[in-house]
């Protein structure tokens, strides 16, 4: 019965995926006509969770797609409205198999957030410990497959009828995005990430940074009990010295408790923005929302590692011959032109943020994907192809310069013995 009931609401959703693309079609006859990459975000987000996350792979992911398109999707929004409580409530008593009183003493029916797949609530265990509460919003993981489906069975057609555009393997980008879509649908994934993080930080005998405890007797695959941090975002300098004397020791912890994960732990954090990472009124760092990590190949990580050294001394041949290790080529590199081009983009990075300039967090955001699209360009342009993993950890790299430049002017990143992974 519940197989024959999914067939219907999929069917029912590629005809409410037809009736958007149609009026998306009327309106453009009509004369609303703007950009195509504006017209494909928006339609995006009138398609709702599935094409929201879609958008997002797009914006975090110039190794594949255009620059005008990447550009245009950093404002494809994962912000939707919050479900009414009642509905939130339901889905964790049935989750739970028991009553919500049993569990926890009062949950804020005002959520915290509420994004495509899931919102956030504010709650207090019976227990006394303060959490927050993860949950899943109902149909999300059928609306995903369904659509998920549809595009991988247009994108096989799409490269039959143009097989110029194979090159690119549009049905390999969708199957990723599967891959990546219901790993987060999937909290108890998210639970074992944070698990693995908090054990990587006891081995590593770090005391000035955390991941939020799970809770399991109160977690399933739909809803996440964490412990709730209070704090702020890592980019608040003013905010910051009322919990830490010292905002650029502070940074400095977040930098090489991320770099050490690098090597240590089985992912890296694959979103260091503002917003997750906070600093803790105690003063130690906050890594939260392990929704998107990395993962990297060993023999892919000596490349990577040998590229981050190259940065940091500025040794431009040294990044031409990693990135060609790191990339897939059907066709010979000359180092010494691609160093070369690398040494003209580094210049042009450095006159983008100036130190005496007063910074805004709005404009780390646009910098780091134009610097990191930029990057990628330049090896593309000498027939190089990235792998995705690479873009994440290259943007998560940036992030942190970035801060640096919010946090800790005067420092010099390339001397400054504390960062123990670049020395």
């Amino acid at each position: 019965m519940g197989a024959v009931t999914n067939g219907i609401k999929g069917v029912f959703r590629v005809g409410q995926t037809l009736s958007v693309l149609g009026r998306t079609g009327f309106n453009w006859v009509r004369g609303d006509r703007p950009p195509t990459p504006t017209l494909l975000r928006q339609t995006f987000e009138n398609l709702g969770a599935t094409y929201i996350k879609l958008g997002q792979f797009i914006a975090s992911s110039p190794t594949f797609f255009p620059k005008e398109y990447v550009e245009e999707f950093q404002f494809c929004l994962d912000k939707t409205p919050s479900l009414p409580f009642s509905v939130i409530k339901k889905i964790i008593r049935d989750e739970l198999g028991r009553p919500i009183d049993q569990v926890y003493s009062e949950i804020d029916p005002v959520a915290l957030a509420s994004a495509s797949i899931a919102q956030v609530h504010a709650a207090r265990l019976v227990t006394g410990e303060e959490v927050v509460i993860k949950v899943q919003k109902p149909g999300v993981e059928n609306i995903l497959l369904t659509d998920l489906n549809f595009l991988y069975l247009s994108a096989r057609i799409l490269e039959t009828l143009a097989p110029k555009l194979s090159w690119t393997s549009l049905s390999g980008i969708v199957d990723e995005i599967q891959k990546t879509m219901m790993e987060e649908c999937d909290f108890i994934k998210e639970a074992n990430n944070l698990k693995v993080f908090r054990a990587f930080l006891q081995a590593t005998h770090n005391d000035d940074a955390t991941a939020p405890k799970v809770y399991e007797q109160c977690s399933t695959r739909r809803i996440l009990t964490m412990e709730r941090f209070h704090g702020v975002p890592l980019t608040d300098l003013d905010s910051i010295r009322a919990f830490s004397r010292d905002p650029e020791r502070t940074l400095i912890t977040a930098m090489n408790t991320w770099f050490a994960s690098l090597t240590q732990c089985e992912f890296f954090h694959a979103d260091v923005h503002a917003g997750n990472l906070m600093v803790l009124e105690d003063g130690r760092v906050g890594f939260i929302d392990f929704g998107i990590v990395g993962r990297i190949k060993p023999d892919t990580w000596q490349a990577v590692s040998d590229f981050i050294s190259a940065i940091m001394v500025g040794n431009f041949d040294g990044m031409a011959d990693a990135m060609i290790r790191i990339g897939v080529t059907r066709q010979t590199v000359r180092v010494a032109e691609l160093s070369a081009d690398l040494q003209r983009l580094y210049r042009q990075m450095d006159r983008m943020v100036p130190d005496d300039a007063p910074y805004e967090m709005e404009q780390a955001d646009d910098d780091v994907n134009s610097i990191l699209m930029d990057m990628v360009k330049v090896g593309e342009s000498h027939g190089l192809h990235f792998p995705r993993e690479f873009a994440l950890l290259l943007k998560q790299f940036l992030y942190f310069d970035r801060y640096v430049h919010i946090l800790a002017p005067e420092m010099d990143v390339f001397m400054d013995e504390r960062l123990t992974m670049l020395h």
